[in-house]
């Protein structure tokens, strides 16, 4: 999974670099409290994070958490918080604490053409799932040309059912 907050540089600019220093203090604490099992975060890649997560469930859950503490965050306060997410499930290979290969470079490029507050998941992502949370759907929005990556891959929207 990638993550990456929509604006930073604007809201950098505007609020100055004291406040983007703690904007990212609280999205650390946000994902963090969002990890669950062995989940881990690889490393942070500015105003963004790259994930690990053994589940594909757990990931799409947990970005859908940290979806929602973004947005009660932006409503407690007069600041436009947004993340985009997107993740992909498949190989990866480990250069120290660091993850790489093409299923990670598939995974940002996800996240890329995720939108405000979207979370994004290949189809891989999607049938990697053994059993979707019923508070969970997935809106299938079809196939995506992503820079580098030589074939299209299905993408899907993950979001909260409503109740």
């Amino acid at each position: 999974m990638f993550t990456d907050i929509v604006g930073f540089t604007e809201f950098t600019a505007l609020r100055g670099d004291g406040e983007a220093l703690a904007l990212l203090t609280m999205q650390e604490a946000i994902v963090r409290a969002a990890l669950a099992g062995d989940a881990r975060i690889v490393k942070e890649l500015g105003d963004g994070m790259m994930l690990w997560f053994r589940d594909p469930c757990a990931a799409i859950v947990a970005g859908l958490c940290v979806q929602e503490r973004f947005e009660e965050e932006a409503a407690r306060s007069d600041t436009p918080l947004s993340v985009r997410i997107g993740v992909h499930a498949g190989q990866q290979t480990r250069r120290g604490d660091d993850l790489v290969g093409h299923d990670v470079n598939v995974a940002s490029r996800i996240m890329s053409l995720a939108g405000s507050g979207e979370v994004l998941a290949s189809e891989a992502t999607v049938q990697a799932i053994a059993e979707v949370p019923p508070d969970v759907a997935f809106e299938r929005l079809g196939p995506a040309v992503m820079k580098g990556i030589p074939a299209p891959i299905n993408l899907y929207r993950a979001e909260r059912r409503a109740a």
